[in-house]
């Protein structure tokens, strides 16, 4: 059963668990927006098809909070915002080594290489580049790992994980950025943690924030906190 942090007419957010794709890919794996189109038929009694728009994606090895759009108007509405900057996501991450700065911006050039879906940030501008944006600040520190906030201030793929890479604080568990052993499960201690925004139809402000995970090291340095 889906996890539901926030739903009204308009809107569902789910708290995605890390290993579940948002829509499909070439994996050929249920994607979580069919499974939760399913879900709503079945719960609501509905015939014929479910509308269910993605508004936005977290890679599949990240958990968290994400949108779906229940009306084709709160799509179209969401999907402006999230263009103009008008979603406001925070994230969680375990890193494994501490910023040099208790809080910082952070500017990087990113290309992404398709071949082996991953993306390499650079100091400077190079041909092809996009600039990358966060904010940052250390919430708790840990014996072997940190719990850093991310405010993202553009949205590149794999952002957050390349460029905590850049500054030598990779992700517990990101391999393929880094980090030095793996996670159990295959998840990255990435936390799609809060989302805010003012509701495209009611106008009202929604501020939706998803669970800790229960794993020991994710409890003990939430609880510094």
């Amino acid at each position: 059963m889906a996890d539901i942090l926030y739903e009204d007419n308009h809107i569902l957010i789910v708290n995605k668990r890390p290993g579940e794709i948002v829509q499909g890919d070439k994996t050929g794996d249920e994607p979580l927006v069919e499974s939760l189109k399913k879900m709503i038929k079945e719960r609501d009694a509905k015939p014929g098809n479910v509308f269910l728009g993605v508004v936005h994606r977290l890679d599949r090895p990240v958990g968290g909070a994400v949108i779906f759009a229940k009306t084709s108007k709160a799509l179209s509405r969401l999907n402006e915002m999230l263009r103009n900057g008008d979603i406001h996501k925070t994230y969680w991450a375990l890193t494994r080594g501490l910023p040099k700065d208790e809080s910082a911006t952070l500017t990087h050039w990113i290309t992404t290489t398709e071949r082996n879906n991953k993306s390499y940030a650079s100091a400077a501008p190079k041909p092809g580049a996009k600039e990358a944006r966060l904010e940052y600040k250390v919430l708790a520190h840990g014996d072997t790992f940190n719990l850093v906030e991310v405010k993202l201030l553009t949205g590149r793929k794999h952002q957050i994980r390349v460029q905590l890479s850049a500054i030598g604080c990779p992700i517990r568990g990101d391999l393929k950025y880094g980090d030095r052993r793996s996670n159990p499960d295959g998840s990255i201690s990435l936390l799609a943690r809060k989302i805010e925004f003012i509701h495209p139809v009611s106008k009202q402000p929604v501020s939706v924030i998803a669970p800790v995970p229960q794993e020991n090291v994710w409890q003990a340095l939430a609880g510094k906190n």
